[in-house]
């Protein structure tokens, strides 16, 4: 599968891109609404006019037609054709490459089976549940066999559970097929996720590529600090194994119970709304629970900031306004919070330093 490269691409939202997706690689487009996400796939596919240039595999496609550019491609709104049936709508595409009809007919079967939906081969869009619409559309964009597969917020209309399944689907697939694929979002637990790497769009310009773990842990800048929840990010000094998935680490006076995958931890990260803030001692076990003083409260019209600290770190939590009216805090109040275990982040350590018996990171 082609690796896919932009140089330069400008047009009326995107401004002087440069981006690489390598072969067979998973790159998500992560950013707000009207950050040019969609513009993007749109240019890599065809569909609209830039300046600069797309290649694959090193080779222009740029007055290549969309149609010949052996690109898949999985629109927000899914457009599937009401009057069709699921395995007319896989057909469609294959049809219109003119392939005989023996030969659509065993590409619509094997689709069909790919996607689990052999049953629902004879019925229509309007029959079919949030997920199973999802399935088709994907059938149908990989019916052709495509070079490259383009996904445009391909989840965003489906509960979390369905979400959350599917996206595991996709990744699965695209894992068995080895297509290059570019999987636009604007929800971060999705891309970090589904992504092997992702690429930060801000105002048509690209912010920062990397893994997850490398813009989550070290962002460039305050603005992708901030467009990723301004994480607190603490370096862990010791570690030590307590059972499996769970290991206790130390950062400066603070001892931590956090996920383990077994690699070892370098850094832990906590997002400002997975700290939670009591005035008293909150019941239950005595995890990850800790004392701090409040040292700055920052209230906007829905949220509110606060830094508070604790032992030798400055955390920052948020909340909604309407808790911290409630429990009237101010600088200099000591309260309690709690680090929700299983929302914190960890950086693994490099393969050969994952020793658990006690190490320094």
């Amino acid at each position: 599968m082609p690796c896919v490269e932009l140089r330069g691409v400008s047009n009326f939202i995107c401004r002087n891109v440069d981006l690489r997706i390598e072969d067979s690689e998973i790159l998500v487009l992560l950013g707000s609404t009207g950050a040019g996400k969609t513009t993007l796939l749109s240019i890599i596919a065809g569909l609209v006019e830039y300046t600069g240039s797309v290649l694959f595999n090193g080779v222009g496609v740029d007055e290549v037609p969309s149609n010949k550019r052996r690109i898949g491609y999985l629109f927000q709104g899914l457009a599937l054709f009401p009057h069709l049936n699921v395995a007319s709508n896989i057909a469609f595409g294959l049809k219109t490459r003119e392939n005989h009809s023996s030969k659509v007919e065993k590409r619509v079967n094997e689709m069909l089976h790919l996607m689990g939906i052999e049953n629902l081969s004879d019925r229509y869009p309007y029959n079919l549940s949030g997920g199973e619409r999802q399935r088709v559309a994907l059938g149908r964009a990989l019916a052709p066999s495509p070079e490259v597969l383009l996904l445009d917020e391909p989840l965003s209309s489906l509960d979390y559970e369905t979400s959350k399944y599917l996206r595991m689907e996709i990744k699965r697939l695209q894992r068995k097929l080895g297509i290059t694929t570019i999987y636009v979002t604007h929800n971060q637990r999705e891309a970090e996720e589904i992504g092997d790497k992702l690429a930060i769009i801000h105002n048509g310009t690209v912010g920062q590529v990397g893994t997850p773990e490398e813009i989550f842990f070290n962002p460039v800048n305050g603005q992708i600090s901030k467009f990723i929840g301004s994480p607190n990010i603490l370096c862990c000094e010791y570690c030590r194994k307590l059972v499996k998935g769970l290991a206790e680490i130390k950062s400066g006076d603070l001892h931590i119970i956090v996920p383990d995958n077994g690699n070892g931890i370098k850094k832990i990260a906590i997002l400002p709304h997975d700290i939670y803030i009591s005035r008293n001692k909150p019941p239950g076990p005595d995890i990850n629970r800790f004392t701090g003083t409040i040292i700055d409260v920052n209230s906007s019209i829905n949220l509110t900031l606060i830094r508070l600290r604790v032992g030798e770190h400055v955390l920052l939590a948020e909340q909604p306004i309407e808790i911290t009216e409630e429990l009237n805090l101010q600088v200099g109040d000591e309260v309690h919070l709690i680090l929700k275990m299983p929302r914190i982040k960890t950086l693994s350590t490099r393969e050969n330093e994952s020793r658990f018996d006690g190490y320094s990171c």
